[in-house]
């Protein structure tokens, strides 16, 4: 038996495509489902909120002006990426989870199969949710979904990665830019998806995943000008009125989600897409 002493990991957050050390200094130890120690997570703080809102509002121009079909290559690129780490996640959220292997696979290749479906959303959401609206005069009138812009996303408590996936992706399918703080217990997967999408081909600052508790981030982002919209899946539900009241402050949209975390295995839908848009409505005289 070796007696050597293995080296522990002290992960970093993930904002505007680089890993920083949380501002604060401070980190927190990870354990499995049955509390064995498995790595060091950032803590992050105010000021990496305000740092990854920042990354992501700069990042929002480009990316919600490339082509749907150019987000959708993209973002089946990180796919790509994530299909090539597989055994990895298995063996993450086995532990994070505290699921049999058998378990961990059907979870991670959903996920997995989930991102794609998302991705071959994005050059059909104009074509499904916009439309060329009958007027009475010499017009053309049109009405296209856009981006919300810049989104607080708080991931599923329990589901490490499947859940992560199914709030994160459709944020970045829109075009808009997330901001995401991980599961407080269980942020691993998180951390390997933050690597996925920094050696794939996402623009640094659309995607930014902050390490630590939702309780303390997520007033933040709710009170923060520049977001402008937040998804409180991970909240405690008794945190949820007091976020929606700081996020009126600035007119911040809020998703209604259910009390208790749902099945994430069941089928998707386009209806977390639809959250994320606004509709733009153009009249244009005709012959012009």
């Amino acid at each position: 038996m070796s007696d050597r002493i293995s080296v522990a990991k002290t992960y970093k957050l993930y904002v505007g495509g680089k890993f920083p050390r949380s501002e604060s200094g401070r980190v927190y130890p990870v354990t499995d489902a049955k509390g064995k120690f498995l790595a060091n997570a950032a803590h992050a703080s105010r000021k990496d909120v305000r740092d990854a809102v920042v990354a992501a509002r700069k990042a929002f121009g480009g990316w919600s002006a490339a082509t749907a079909y150019n987000r959708g290559q993209v973002l089946y690129r990180v796919a790509e990426v994530l299909e090539g780490r597989r055994e990895q996640f298995i063996a993450e959220v086995a532990a994070s989870e505290g699921v049999a292997a058998k378990k961990a696979q059907s979870l991670v290749d959903i996920a997995i199969d989930r991102w794609v479906w998302y991705a071959g959303w994005t050059d059909k959401i104009a074509t499904v949710l916009g439309s060329a609206n009958p007027v009475a005069g010499p017009y053309f009138s049109f009405t296209v979904p856009e981006p919300t812009g810049v989104v607080g996303v708080l991931a599923p408590q329990q589901s490490s990665l499947l859940g992560l996936v199914s709030v994160l992706a459709p944020v970045l399918a829109t075009g808009s830019t997330a901001v995401v703080v991980t599961s407080a217990e269980r942020p691993l997967p998180a951390i390997t998806l933050s690597e996925v999408l920094a050696t794939s081909d996402l623009p640094g600052g659309v995607a930014n995943i902050l390490t630590g508790r939702a309780d303390e981030l997520g007033s933040w982002l709710a009170s923060h000008g520049d977001v402008n919209a937040l998804d409180p899946t991970g909240a405690e539900v008794a945190d949820r009125t007091e976020l929606a009241r700081e996020a009126a402050n600035t007119v911040k949209r809020v998703l209604t989600v259910p009390d208790a975390e749902p099945d994430w295995t069941g089928r998707p839908d386009m209806s977390r897409l639809r959250r994320y848009l606004e509709a733009k409505t153009v009249w244009h005289p005709l012959g012009v």
